[in-house]
């Protein structure tokens, strides 16, 4: 792959940034990862900043509580066959008792759909939404997952921005000249993939007057819900449900550190009942009926997951999301040629700019992560990939002395390609 940048240049460059718009971030970062040289003799070991799975790293584990309630429900040797659909019923209400704390209206266990992670949350909500001419408004950056869905259903994706030098925030201005009478959706996510910010409680209140006024719902993607460690809390965007509905999408898998359980949740948070219909419950309950449903233990599971978890393992997680967010902010000031507008203070991620005037010898982000990854054996994503050219997107959530190294290498990458000081 590194070979093909040199040789077809920019052409080559350009359409392969129009491939990675059709590409999931796993995608992505494979062809990053195709360009290690794994004949170079140096033969350093790959330091991946790139996906956010903290679980290759022994200082994020998850907690005994959830190990023991998975073997708990494993032996008891009920929970072997399928589930019903939209999950098991105590694994819904106890979604709906745990998502209900940070609310003022209790959700009700049917409000809550049990999903194969937050990526099946993802592909349910546009699915039920879309509808002939209809469009999307997603925001720049943002999760590619959400632009792959809405395009195979024929839905229009629009584009917002965020607004680094507001720490991300939604301009909200362009979501009024995009949206029309065929918008179905106003997606949100936060805390932020792949910024790092969190919103406020008056920005989020703003959005959803927002949705009212150009008369559509939000889709809240709350999978990092909690997970910040910065002067903003982390509010659920469900407090502003009465103003306009509200789809909230999440998961155990980032604030409990288990991906790879895969088990998420999709949930209507409509009080004054404006979206949740019979239609619209019974069009749910139906694609639920020919979709994979998340591992029963598993869902078993939840209830003790929830209940025996330690308020300590969310603060040591949340400890050591903070320091290394800290470390990796100190270092970024450090390098020349790239500019961190704004310090992370949410999920497990931040995004940096490149100043590409000040590099010699690389095109665009694509270029430098390609780069990067054969010089260096270090992996980011392109962000490109989200949506943002010329940005990069850093994972912090590894051994500080990996990410310290990490970031050690980039360094020397910029001021190997940086431009002569005239």
């Amino acid at each position: 792959m590194g070979s093909q940048t040199n040789s077809l240049g920019e052409n080559y460059t350009k359409e392969l940034e129009i491939t990675t718009t059709k590409m999931t971030v796993k995608r992505i970062l494979g062809l990053v990862m195709d360009n290690i040289d794994g004949d170079d003799e140096r033969k350093r070991e790959v330091i991946s900043l790139g996906i956010g799975d903290p679980t290759a790293h022994s200082c994020f584990h998850t907690t005994d509580a959830a190990k023991e309630a998975v073997v708990e429900t494993l032996l008891l040797d009920k929970f072997n066959g399928y589930s019903s659909t939209g999950g098991l019923p105590i694994t819904r209400k106890a979604i709906a008792s745990y998502l209900s704390r940070d609310l003022c209206d209790d959700l009700s266990p049917e409000d809550v759909y049990i999903t194969v992670g937050c990526t099946q949350a993802i592909e349910i909500s546009i699915s039920i939404l879309a509808k002939q001419n209809s469009n999307i408004l997603l925001p720049r950056p943002g999760y590619p997952t959400y632009a792959l869905c809405a395009n195979y259903r024929n839905v229009e994706v629009r584009y917002y921005d965020l607004v680094p030098e507001k720490n991300w925030e939604v301009n909200l201005e362009a979501i009024e000249g995009l949206a029309d009478q065929n918008t179905i959706a106003i997606v949100i996510i936060n805390p932020g993939n792949p910024c790092g910010n969190v919103y406020s409680y008056d920005h989020l209140e703003k959005i959803a007057e927002t949705a009212k006024r150009v008369k559509t719902l939000v889709i809240a993607d709350e999978v990092y819900g909690h997970l910040a460690f910065g002067e903003t809390p982390f509010i659920s965007m469900g407090l502003f449900s009465s103003i306009t509905p509200v789809l909230t999408l999440g998961s155990l898998s980032k604030r409990w550190l288990i991906p790879g359980w895969r088990l998420g949740w999709f949930v209507i948070n409509d009080p004054n009942c404006t979206f949740k219909s019979p239609k619209v419950i019974e069009r749910i309950n139906k694609y639920l009926d020919i979709c994979a449903s998340a591992t029963t233990f598993i869902q078993a599971a939840v209830p003790k997951i929830i209940k025996n978890t330690k308020e300590d393992f969310f603060r040591n997680t949340l400890k050591m999301l903070k320091k290394n967010s800290d470390l990796c902010y100190e270092k970024i000031l450090e390098i020349p040629c790239i500019n961190c507008p704004f310090k992370s203070q949410g999920s497990m991620v931040v995004m940096v700019k490149i100043i590409t005037t000040l590099l010699q010898d690389i095109s665009d982000d694509m270029d430098f992560c390609f780069k990067l990854a054969r010089e260096e054996s270090v992996i980011l994503l392109p962000g490109t990939a989200m949506g943002l050219k010329n940005w990069v997107r850093i994972t912090f959530a590894v051994e500080p002395s990996c990410l310290e190294e990490g970031l050690k290498r980039l360094k020397s990458f910029c001021l190997r390609h940086s431009k002569p000081k005239k």
